[in-house]
């Protein structure tokens, strides 16, 4: 088991490590500028200040191999003097392929072959980072230990497989190098060669005696790298070598997992023709279905939900079909859908407390993420509106989306649900879009109680104070779990600090979707100190036109439920367009 990391968070520092230099900075660019040499084989200037640099180290920069023997047999240990990284003059000639140098200098001194830097780099990982192989022919003939590995635990066999050198690989190898050491991330030549997707490399190094399932340290095995890189030539030759292809990594994730994670089709129908077992679950509580789902990979889906087990999926952390509505994946829902889940699938009830909420189903989790496009697809499936404890038509008018709120008014959601943490003798959709006219005279036009909003249990008689109000501000607690207060009246929440700049232009909409009604002694109060008063008091004295109550009187008896459907009866446009939008 992992202490530290999660196999995620490993993976990320590790793509991160591999972006830096194999080799480390260059020693002498630390150097200021007073000249520019040539002779680094990879096209790096060298940059020195005169004082300080080495004159073997110039001579080597430009492979003047005469020079390099007269300081041998004049000052001998001028050859191994160190500069401030550690460098001897033998490190360069490895590091910009000065041959002939680096030969004097092994003759000069062949017990420096394998001193190392301070990175604790050699001549010969040096040489194989250049990938100077002459020079690492050299080093290996002299007698250097192709072992020894640089800070980050890489040895000169891995370094080659990074670099994709062939050559290099089979001449390491053929001075006894270890072919299964580690790097300090756990990774072995095999994973480094896998990565890359050479075939060739991975055969000379499995002949070599590398084994196909080396765990590293979080248990990642050549074979889920390259089912999560995608190289799929590379999965076929280690599944060919005896591969496990259902190994899993400490955090419980497999070659499939991973395949899945990152779209590799061809990859996951190759793992499941070999029997990968598509039912392990992760740590996580994730089958690799859900991956796929999560990432929006609908091919993967389809070839996962198949031998994808129903009662794993029921006993999994969350159902894929929730997932995809999360992540507002609306293929990949259509893809589940019509292979048969359940739209009106619920959460576990443990599950359903993590949130506060307490969304149950597929449609909730859609809306709530703003996922339109899957709550689309979800409500033509037959998605339920009602399943729920908090409507997902609250969370809808919440989030301002008027097509989310059409769509669900479309399918019957109940205009005039209620929040359950919070009571209300008027619809809750009034106090959710408060700072949204537009969406607040759609939700009236379709229904939404405008009269129970003039229904005041005071009326013109003094109002008690409620204390409970004065926290509520513009946050509406859809926590199931809080206690209940009183029911709140309109008149009381209008009157907050926070909502009574917003009371004008409500009760002025709201008049225009009822008949005659009398404000109670707290609006009247209330907008009286307010600028709009003046035409609120003529609307509200006003005696309403016969249109107005014609309509209203249709609409009480269509009923809220059944407001949407007027636009399919075979009824004249100018008759549908008057019961429908109040102007």
């Amino acid at each position: 088991m992992m202490t530290k990391f999660s196999y995620y968070q490993y993976l990320a520092q590790f793509r991160h490590s591999r972006t830096k230099s194999s080799i480390g900075n260059n020693p002498d660019d630390d150097y200021e500028v007073t000249s520019r040499l040539q002779g680094d084989s990879r096209g790096m200037n060298v940059t020195s200040h005169a004082e300080d640099v080495n004159p073997v180290v110039l001579a080597i920069q430009v492979g003047d191999v005469e020079a390099v023997k007269k300081e041998a047999a004049s000052s001998p240990h001028s050859l191994i003097r160190e500069n401030k990284e550690g460098w001897i003059p033998l490190h360069h000639a490895a590091f910009n392929g000065q041959l002939e140098c680096l030969k004097t200098l092994l003759k000069a001194h062949p017990s420096s072959a394998d001193k190392r830097t301070l990175q604790e780099q050699t001549g010969l990982l040096l040489a194989v980072s250049g990938e100077h192989l002459s020079c690492v022919t050299c080093l290996l003939e002299a007698g250097a230990d192709p072992d020894i590995s640089n800070k980050n635990k890489e040895t000169p066999l891995y370094i080659a497989c990074r670099l994709d050198n062939v050559d290099m690989v089979r001449l390491i190898l053929s001075f006894g190098a270890s072919v299964n050491q580690r790097c300090a991330q756990g990774w072995t030549a095999l994973h480094e060669a896998v990565s890359r997707n050479n075939i060739a490399t991975c055969d000379i190094l499995i002949g070599a005696g590398a084994t196909a399932n080396p765990s590293n340290t979080y248990s990642i095995t050549p074979l889920i790298v390259a089912a999560q890189t995608g190289r799929l030539e590379a999965l076929n030759y280690l599944i060919g070598k005896g591969a496990d292809v259902n190994m899993q990594t400490c955090d419980g994730v497999t070659a499939l997992h991973e395949a899945s994670k990152n779209g590799h089709k061809e990859i996951v129908a190759v793992l499941l023709s070999k029997n990968a077992d598509a039912n392990k679950m992760a740590n996580s509580g994730l089958l690799p279905l859900h991956v796929a789902v999560q990432h929006g990979h609908r091919e993967v889906v389809s070839l996962l939900v198949p031998v994808t087990s129903r009662t794993r999926l029921r006993h999994s952390a969350i159902g894929p079909l929730h997932l995809a509505a999360e992540h507002n994946r609306p293929q990949v829902a259509a893809v589940l859908l019509k292979a048969g889940v359940d739209v009106n699938a619920r959460l576990a009830p443990a599950r359903s407390a993590r949130y506060v909420d307490g969304r149950a189903t597929a449609l909730c989790f859609a809306v709530a993420n703003g996922s339109v496009e899957t709550t689309e697809v979800l409500l033509n499936a037959g998605a339920a509106t009602g399943l729920d404890p908090v409507s997902p038509l609250l969370l809808a008018v919440q989030k301002g989306s008027m097509r989310t709120v059409s769509l669900l008014l479309q399918k019957g959601a109940d205009i005039n649900a209620k929040i359950p943490s919070w009571a209300t003798t008027f619809p809750a959709v009034v106090a959710l879009c408060m700072d949204n006219l537009p969406l607040l005279k759609c939700l009236l036009d379709n229904g939404c109680d405008a009269l129970s909003c003039f229904s005041c249990s005071y009326g013109r008689g003094p109002h008690p104070e409620q204390s409970h109000m004065r926290s509520l501000g513009t946050v509406f607690p859809f926590n199931c779990n809080a206690p209940a207060h009183e029911a709140t009246q309109f008149c009381q929440w209008i009157s907050t600090p926070t909502m009574s700049q917003w009371a004008g232009p409500i009760i002025d909409l709201l008049l225009e979707h009822v008949a005659h009604v009398q404000l109670c002694s707290k609006l009247t109060q209330l907008l009286e100190s307010r600028h709009e008063w003046v035409a609120v008091k003529r609307k509200s004295l006003s005696p309403r036109p016969l249109r107005q109550l014609c309509r209203l009187s249709i609409r009480s008896r269509v009923g809220p439920h059944r407001l949407q459907s007027l636009s399919s009866l075979p009824l004249p446009g100018r008759l549908i367009t008057y019961l429908t939008v109040m102007d």
